[in-house]
């Protein structure tokens, strides 16, 4: 492959941080960019693919169609068919708004709601992962498990993720409308969210009782490992007691950022490494710089693809105890291949272990401590030492450490 350029990305769900949506993939997704050569094309496996009959149908159409169309409606049609009889939500193709849509969401600034989206396999449902902190999306209500059934009243479906993240896109101001479907919720109803400017601040900290730290990683885009740092070593600086390291409802992001903040947490040896079609192994590693101070990370099912791989990593060298729920479980990759006009294809290439060897595709990663959250209890969003039961434990953990 020539001009091949890489940057990983490890996928989040589909964040509808409405501009917009975002629409990252939960996953470990690698934002490639990889381009390849005409002689790799020509290189390409086409025995059984019958591109006559392909041709022949386009010229029936051409001659035929009563309404008319054009090659290049043809040419994404193909494509999108191409794409969608595989089964895989995550297996894409991104037109020229929905490519550029993707390289803007790990810039960190967007218009929308602000809400992570993932395709549910099983009814093939639209379902919320998480809301966005300080959001449209987090101040209209929307929770992690609502299932959006319609937007502005058109139906939307799992196995067109793209389409449904699309249609909830929108200029900043304007309204959209979601029909929504809530465990313990009879019937559905809706909600009308006004899109607005967003500008992710994906690093939280502050010092909860005790003196004890605590940083909420939201998602990983260009600059979470950047900003973790600067938190981590003021508390490395002011002597906390213990981190809490809170990556709940967290779709995932950028694969560098959670292996640079692994990096910095986990001894010498492998982060993460991953497997593709023909066993070909890819490896990320730490440096011997590692975490001296006690650490709980905080978990649930909506942490995804970039936390599960630093929360793997975290597990698997015992260098923080796992406190919440068991994870979402999305454990492959994408990566997204430049198709040099403007277009590209994001399409699943591996799949990604921990340190020790774990997959953790539809399984997820189970804490040490299972606890949940009160019924009545909203959002993890929240800093409730109290009421928060998953924090309480964490906090628990480390003040009984001396």
């Amino acid at each position: 492959m020539n001009n091949e350029k890489k940057e990983i990305a490890v996928g989040i769900v589909s964040l509808v941080i409405i501009t917009s949506i975002l629409s990252f993939a939960i996953s470990a997704f690698i934002f490639t960019s990889k381009s390849l050569s005409m002689d790799l094309v020509g290189k390409t496996k086409s025995t059984n693919f019958d591109t006559v009959k392909i041709n022949k149908i386009k010229a029936y159409l051409d001659k035929y169609y009563l309404r008319g169309t054009s090659d290049q409606r043809l040419t994404e049609g193909a494509i999108d068919g191409m794409t969608e009889s595989l089964d895989d939500p995550y297996t894409v193709y991104l037109n020229e708004k929905e490519y550029e849509d993707l390289k803007t969401e790990t810039r960190g600034t967007y218009a929308g709601i602000g809400i992570v989206v993932s395709a549910n396999e099983k009814d093939n449902s639209v379902v919320v992962v998480s809301p966005i902190e300080d959001t449209p999306g987090e101040k209209a209500g929307i929770l992690s498990g609502d299932v959006i059934v319609k937007v502005d009243g058109k139906e939307v479906k799992g196995n067109e993720l793209d389409k449904a993240v699309a249609m909830m896109k929108g200029v900043e101001g304007s309204n959209v409308t979601l029909t929504i479907m809530r465990k313990n919720v009879k019937d559905p109803f809706q909600k009308v969210i006004t899109r607005a400017n967003i500008v992710l601040k994906t690093v939280k900290y502050k010092t909860l009782s005790n003196n004890i730290g605590y940083i909420r990683l939201s998602m990983f885009d260009g600059k979470t490992a950047q900003d973790f740092k600067t938190a981590y070593n003021s508390f490395v600086k002011s002597k906390v007691k213990g981190l809490v390291i809170d990556v709940r409802d967290n779709p995932g992001g950028l694969l560098d950022q959670a292996v640079d903040i692994a990096d910095r947490l986990v001894p010498e040896g492998t982060v993460v490494y991953t497997l593709d079609k023909n066993q070909k192994k890819k490896t990320w590693s730490s440096d011997n710089k590692q975490a001296e101070m006690p650490i709980v990370l905080l978990v649930n099912g909506s942490s995804a693809s970039a936390s599960e791989i630093l929360s793997g990593a975290l597990k698997d060298y015992k260098k923080a105890v796992l406190v919440g729920t068991k994870t979402f479980g999305k454990g492959v990759v994408q990566e997204v291949m430049d198709m040099d006009d403007g277009t590209a294809l994001k399409i699943t290439i591996s799949e990604y272990f921990t340190p020790k060897g774990t997959s953790i595709q539809g399984k997820g990663i189970i804490p040490d401590f299972v606890v949940e959250l009160p019924k009545d209890y909203k959002s993890s969003l929240q800093v409730d030492e109290k009421q928060d039961t998953q924090l309480s434990k964490a906090l628990e953990i480390l003040n009984a450490k001396k």
